[in-house]
């Protein structure tokens, strides 16, 4: 059995990497920030979901701004399947508010749920990432931390993303005397869930739709894809990567 930790699996490409893991033999733990009933109704879909193509899941809420509460969720994950051989992190948001609006508060969360997070969690699981050959990290991060333009800049966002990267990459030199690997995928603009829109209104995603040269939008499936390759023994000698998936986004 694997146990592999998936935060921000209720929506988006958390909830597209868990279907795409989901299959006998994996046992998955998948996180949410559960705010709302919507949001933990949603998570428990997935979980359905995964369990309907064999896999073991198992759902865990909490606020990963919070301090401890990641350390929690890797020992959640163990107490249901024992020792955590993979971790995705793909928990975060957009702000879009400019340099000139972001509060420090904001800039706190941002780099709270995604690098903060992110540490607490691999820092917890390290001793069982470090007991074999075949652990496995893998970060989502984003196109705004290499890309700014006039009128598309996230700085909070941009600024967290750009953190995580690194301690990614300090993580993939920890993680290599054990043969695991830890990498970071870089999606561009990518297809919310129906009814979310994220920090762009219709018309802008219209716009988005066509800034990049394959002029489409990512599918959370795309990004997945790429998750489950990085996740996979086919991988092994790929570490401290930043795997773009953005159409081209990032060209130039």
């Amino acid at each position: 059995m694997r146990v592999s930790i998936i935060t921000g699996g209720g929506a988006g490409i958390g909830a597209a990497v868990a279907r795409r893991l989901a299959a006998p033999g994996q046992c998955l733990m998948l996180h949410g920030q559960g705010a709302d009933d919507a949001g933990r109704e949603r998570l428990a879909a997935v979980a359905e979901e995964c369990r309907g193509a064999g896999a073991e899941a198992t759902v865990y809420c909490s606020d990963l701004a919070t301090a401890g509460t990641a350390s929690e969720l890797v020992g959640a994950a163990r107490a249901a399947f024992g020792p955590v051989d993979a971790i995705v992190h793909a928990a975060g948001f957009a702000d879009r508010r400019s340099f000139r609006d972001l509060s420090r508060e904001g800039l706190d969360r941002s780099y709270a749920v995604m690098a903060g997070a992110f540490h607490e969690l691999a820092s917890a699981a390290l001793p069982d990432l470090l007991r074999s050959g075949e652990s496995r990290v893998v970060a989502i991060s984003s196109f705004v931390a290499h890309r700014f333009v006039v009128g598309g800049t996230f700085p909070a966002s941009a600024a967290a993303k750009a953190a995580l990267e690194a301690l990614v990459r300090c993580l993939a030199i920890e993680l290599a005397a054990a043969g695991g690997t830890a990498n970071v995928v870089v999606p561009g603009y990518t297809r919310k869930d129906p009814g979310r829109l994220g920090s762009l209104d219709p018309a802008a995603w219209q716009v988005a739709a066509k800034a990049n040269p394959l002029q489409r939008l990512a599918e959370p499936n795309d990004i997945a894809a790429t998750v489950k390759f990085l996740l996979s023994s086919e991988a092994g000698h790929i570490t401290g990567a930043a795997l773009p998936v953005d159409g081209g986004l990032t060209l130039a």
